[in-house]
């Protein structure tokens, strides 16, 4: 065959720019279904929030136990604010309700909840609920070992 004859094929395909707006197009989508279907962005901040508490409560029943000195976890509901083991803080975001049941004779101050826990492993006991219009979630502490558990909650009117 003469070389005049093999003429090469029109090259087809896409650009780099066609392949990244499609990429971002799918990231966006997925994004935004993931919101869909857990619950929304705001009952992900609900979740996340309730791990991050109930991972400091954790930690600080760990630290008296490893310590031999006794930890307090303090939460102020009207501040949205936490206190724990070693000086760790954190906040509550503005879009949750926070409610703390406990001991009354470990309060520091009026409104202000705490959890003590004491080498060798227990605890005042107590209830932290985190909502947000129709879901909640309880972080537990058992006062006499000092666990603590992370479940769905009722809303409490």
């Amino acid at each position: 065959m003469p070389r005049e004859a093999r003429r090469a094929a029109p090259q087809r395909g896409m650009t780099l720019l066609e392949i990244l707006l499609v990429m971002a197009l799918i990231g966006a989508t997925g994004v935004l279904a993931a919101g869909v279907l857990t619950g929304g962005f705001d009952r992900m901040e609900l979740r996340s929030t309730a791990r991050e508490v109930a991972a400091q409560l954790r930690f600080a029943r760990t630290r008296a136990i490893a310590t031999g000195t006794t930890q307090r976890f303090t939460i102020d509901p009207a501040a949205r604010a936490w206190q724990g083991a070693e000086g760790n803080a954190g906040e509550i975001g503005r879009s949750l309700d926070v409610q703390f049941t406990g001991a009354r004779e470990v309060q520091p101050d009026e409104g202000v909840g705490a959890i003590v826990f004491f080498p060798d492993g227990a605890s005042t006991g107590g209830r932290i609920q985190l909502r947000m219009r129709d879901a909640a979630w309880n972080i537990d502490v058992a006062w006499l070992t000092g666990e603590v558990s992370l479940r769905r909650g009722e809303v409490q009117r």
